[in-house]
């Protein structure tokens, strides 16, 4: 293996971006650990898989996105640690067939690891599985090309929240309560907003493409708006649903995030059209979900 193609592996893997699908699988399996004693080479096997297909979305969108021109278009001065994509065909680490064959056999991987557990330990696995494989090829790929259609957003709250860590504990428990769904709602709620805050920094390169996210539908100054307000929802529903009793501990998750979430939202709204300026928020906002997950999940505890 040569060295740029080990970097552009990496790069795939993006450790920063798998802490979402990772905050998602810890607040399903606190739930789970609430509720019964767990079964952790399941748990590790749900882990593995949940990875596979994080590389393979990775390694798909940066197909999906090198042939619009959409990774091409961003200008140096607009990259930044979280958006831009993963530049491995931009920067030459990997061939355009090597990422293919990365994303396909990625692909193949979770989904055997899907199909395993479905068979051996829980089927009601197979249709979040599906729905997962579709959502995370779709995020990009034709012909559903969510994020092309400004549906990226809300795909990602589905699958950051309710799905991931509604499989984890479907697979612990053998079943899914609506109380589990509900606790798992805010975190993909924050898990969207760090999307949106990443598609900032990417504003042109996504209009000259003709990748209709919703920051560029609604312009930057509207977008930053409308951040504060997703931010300020979820941290309001994960108190809700505490004080209405379907969920206590998602107050603890409200309580953690609050901070960064708060100054997140302050610094964007202070610098939209700023990308050394939206850096900040960008981390900022990552703390808030995983702050989020790990207040819900170790009040579950």
């Amino acid at each position: 293996m040569s060295p740029a193609f080990a970097v552009g592996l990496w790069r795939l893997a993006d450790p920063k971006v798998t802490l979402a699908s990772m905050a998602s699988l810890f607040l399903g399996t606190c739930a789970a650990a609430s509720d019964g004693p767990l079964a952790w080479g399941w748990l590790g096997a749900t882990v593995g898989g949940i990875f596979l297909l994080e590389v393979a979305k990775n390694a798909s969108g940066e197909v999906v996105d090198f042939d619009s021109g959409d990774d091409l278009a961003v200008a140096p001065e607009d990259r930044t640690p979280f958006s831009g994509g993963k530049r491995v065909l931009v920067d030459g680490l990997l061939s355009r067939r090597e990422t293919i064959l990365v994303s396909a056999a990625a692909y193949a991987g979770g989904a055997a690891i899907g199909l395993w557990i479905a068979l051996a330990r829980e089927p009601g696995v197979l249709g979040l599985g599906l729905a997962g494989v579709l959502l995370a090829y779709g995020y990009h790929g034709a012909p559903l090309r969510l994020s092309y259609r400004g549906l990226g957003e809300a795909a990602v709250a589905v699958s950051y929240g309710p799905l991931i860590g509604g499989g984890a504990y479907l697979v612990q428990r053998g079943e899914l309560p609506w109380r589990v769904l509900l606790l798992l709602a805010p975190l993909g709620l924050l898990v969207a907003s760090f999307l949106w805050i990443n598609e900032f920094p990417d504003y042109h390169a996504d209009r000259l493409a003709g990748k209709r996210t919703l920051v560029v539908r609604l312009g930057r100054p509207a977008a930053a708006r409308a951040f504060a307000g997703l931010v300020a929802a979820a941290l309001l529903a994960g108190l809700a649903l505490s004080c209405a009793g379907f969920a206590p501990s998602a107050s603890f998750g409200s309580v953690f995030a609050a901070g960064p979430a708060f100054l997140a939202a302050q610094q964007l709204l202070a610098h939209p059209l700023d990308t050394r300026q939206v850096i900040p928020a960008q981390t900022l906002t990552l703390a808030a979900f995983v702050a989020f997950a790990l207040g819900a999940g170790l009040g579950l505890l």
